[in-house]
């Protein structure tokens, strides 16, 4: 399948959401060699379009919008925005190994990240609601754009982002909830209150209640080394395990065609004889 916008033509590679009015699929350049990844939102239904459209004409500015191209094709309203590999941040998220500072420093990161994104209000909300947000290995924080439209609203604003933010923002303090964390009671506090209004007020009361940074014991950064690299350590623990498999099946086919282990019988042998006397009576 391909979506064409003017002289760039977009070729999907795999579905990664298909639902009742919008379709998410991955996507590369056709021709295009170094092999940047798209994600491409295909949405159909009218309404939504008109709605969808009428909130984007309402973005006061640009900012670091990711928003690479938009266009209509045919009766579907096409946007494109940049592929990254997806590492959500409810799974990979592991407060028991970051120190206060560190975890308040990824809730920061995901606060600047909302108010950077120049997404319409409707359309941020949804990211948030369906946890479209990922943690990088670094803290710094993304989102993925595989969103379902369906509940989209278009009367949702600022207030009810920060809203929701906040809600995410607790959960991920609330892993440090017995440290003294000043941040999680303020934030919890007014979040429970729907006291927010705005990014800028929630940013506010987090660096004010922020920790000063800590330095971490050792255990601490071995686990911390071991979450971070968790990916590539398992690649190799797999490799090394399929390697042992076919050593393991390699020595099990030559005992029973052989009777025995030749590679072993070779070591064996080699020292029944140490220079030039034998070990044998």
């Amino acid at each position: 399948m391909i979506y064409e916008s003017g002289n760039t033509s977009y070729t999907v590679v795999s579905t990664l959401f298909s639902g009742e009015v919008n379709s998410c699929y991955m996507a590369r350049l056709s021709d295009d060699m170094d092999g940047r990844s798209f994600t491409i939102i295909v949405l159909r239904d009218h309404n939504l379009i008109r709605s969808l459209m009428e909130a984007e004409s309402k973005i006061e500015s640009i900012g670091d919008s990711q928003l690479v191209d938009h266009f209509t094709y045919g009766s579907s309203y096409i946007l494109v925005f940049p592929y990254r590999q997806e590492r959500p941040l409810e799974k990979f998220f592991v407060g028991d190994i970051l120190t206060l500072s560190e975890v308040e420093k990824i809730g920061t990161n995901l606060l600047l990240g909302c108010i950077s994104a120049s997404l319409p209000y409707p359309m941020l909300y949804l990211i948030l609601d369906q946890n479209l947000i990922n943690l990088s290995r670094d803290g710094s924080v993304y989102f993925s754009y595989d969103i379902d439209f369906k509940d989209f609203d278009e009367r949702k604003t600022e207030n009810d982002c920060t809203v929701k933010c906040a809600e995410i923002l607790k959960n991920i303090l609330s892993t440090k909830a017995d440290d003294k964390n000043i941040s999680y009671e303020l934030i919890s506090r007014k979040s429970d209150n729907n006291s927010y209004s705005n990014f800028t007020e929630l940013y506010r009361d987090l660096q004010i209640a922020a920790t000063p940074k800590q330095r971490r014991g050792i255990i601490v950064r071995i686990k911390s080394f071991f979450f971070r690299n968790m990916d590539t350590i398992f690649g190799i623990l797999f490799w090394i395990c399929l390697i042992a498999g076919i050593v393991a099946l390699i020595l099990l086919l030559t005992h029973v065609v052989w009777g025995d282990v030749p590679l072993i019988r070779i070591f064996i042998n080699n020292f029944k004889i140490i220079g030039t006397e034998s070990l044998q009576r």
